[in-house]
């Protein structure tokens, strides 16, 4: 069996309904037995059926262990940059969509963590070295 073929056969057939297109689920909450005990549900921000199969079938594309899907680009942008600290640096071309723009310049700047916009008409090579184990 070929890779892509093993990659859309791991896409799981709906079990109530046997539809072979993962279904979306709309809904915010799931019904819970009680406080905390759930089917692996409770409140689609936190997890959510539809999502987890995308992510496993993205994983599963990039020979990767798990994958996240967000909401939007920015949403994207705000979870990486969450594992930076201050005195880090964050290296950006200068016409960088505006809300990643606003959210470095206004949200992490004042956290100490720096950006440097980048004017790129004529760059044709940017080489940088990092430390084996930053400190």
């Amino acid at each position: 069996m070929n890779e892509l073929t093993s990659i859309l056969e791991s896409i799981p057939v709906d079990p109530l309904t046997g539809a072979i297109t993962v279904p979306i689920y709309q809904t915010s909450t799931f019904v819970q037995d009680s406080p905390g005990v759930h089917k692996g549900y409770d409140y689609t921000r936190t997890n959510n059926p539809t999502r987890n199969i995308v992510e496993r079938v993205i994983a599963n594309l990039e020979g990767g262990a798990c994958a996240s899907a967000f909401a939007s680009g920015l949403a994207a942008i705000d979870s990486i940059v969450k594992l930076l600290k201050t005195g880090d640096v964050i290296l950006a071309v200068d016409d960088i969509y505006g809300g990643a723009y606003r959210l470095f310049t206004t949200i992490y700047n004042n956290f100490g963590i720096n950006i440097i916009l980048l004017m790129q008409p004529n760059l044709r090579m940017l080489k940088m070295q990092l430390p084996e184990e930053p400190n």
